[in-house]
């Protein structure tokens, strides 16, 4: 439950600002999360758009698997069929240099907390290289019943603001992914089985979507402390549209 909500909270940041922005032709994943998720959200966004060239990129071989598995248990079921990405796997992620050419959109979630400062840095040097628009989320460091729970490390606000600075480039930052339960909750195969076909389970998913919507509006002071986590969208000059 927590990841869908997850999926759809960053989806509604990510709708306005992407609307925004030129045709997406080519888009970068660039890197999968540390541990929750293939982001998949991703390439569901890739398939609304009409995306025509999808790169995925990783450090780790067991994730690149993982993400490979997950789209073809998608595409088994009909989802994501026009969409056939390109997995690649990075010697260094703060450097990427395997990969070359323009791309249109990078977008990155969970990665940033794996790297030290200094490689943070690089990957944000590196991304700016390779494309005009980045849509960047990482764990928020100021929610310590996320961080500690989840076991991954985080970022404050402040830190992925000052990662930014450097670009030079236009960026909206802020919380995202508040969900009204408790850090942590799981539920079985089963319960996820009903959760495809109950009318109980759909309304309550359409209640939590509404919820989702209101984010923007609670209080600073409680987004940073309950928010999971914190974002950046960049995009240069030319593309500003906010």
């Amino acid at each position: 439950m927590g990841t869908a909500y997850e999926y759809f909270a960053k989806r509604l940041v990510l709708a306005r600002w992407l609307a925004k922005l030129p045709r997406v032709r080519r888009l970068i994943i660039a890197g999968l999360p540390e541990k929750y998720g293939s982001s998949l959200d991703f390439l569901l966004i890739a398939q609304e758009m009409g995306v025509a060239e999808v790169v995925v990129v990783d450090e780790r071989p067991p994730a690149l698997d993982k993400i490979r598995k997950s789209v073809a248990a998608a595409q088994a079921v009909g989802e994501l069929t026009p969409l056939q990405p390109h997995y690649v796997l990075a010697a260094d992620m703060a450097r990427l240099v395997e990969l070359s050419g323009i791309f249109d959109l990078c977008l990155g979630s969970e990665v940033l907390q794996r790297l030290d400062r200094v490689r943070r840095q690089q990957y944000v040097e590196r991304l700016v290289q390779l494309a005009p628009a980045l849509g960047l989320f990482a764990p928020n460091a100021d929610d310590p019943a996320h961080t500690n729970l989840s076991g991954l490390s985080g970022l404050r606000l402040t830190e992925l603001q000052d990662l930014v600075k450097p670009t030079g480039m236009p960026a909206r930052t802020g919380y995202v992914d508040m969900p009204p339960f408790p850090p942590g909750l799981n539920r079985s195969a089963e319960q996820r089985s009903r959760a495809t076909t109950g009318r109980l389970e759909a309304l309550a998913m359409r209640m939590l979507h509404q919820y989702a919507r209101l984010e923007r509006h609670f209080p600073l002071g409680w987004r940073r402390g309950h928010a999971h986590i914190v974002y950046a969208l960049i995009n240069s000059a030319q593309f500003r549209g906010e």
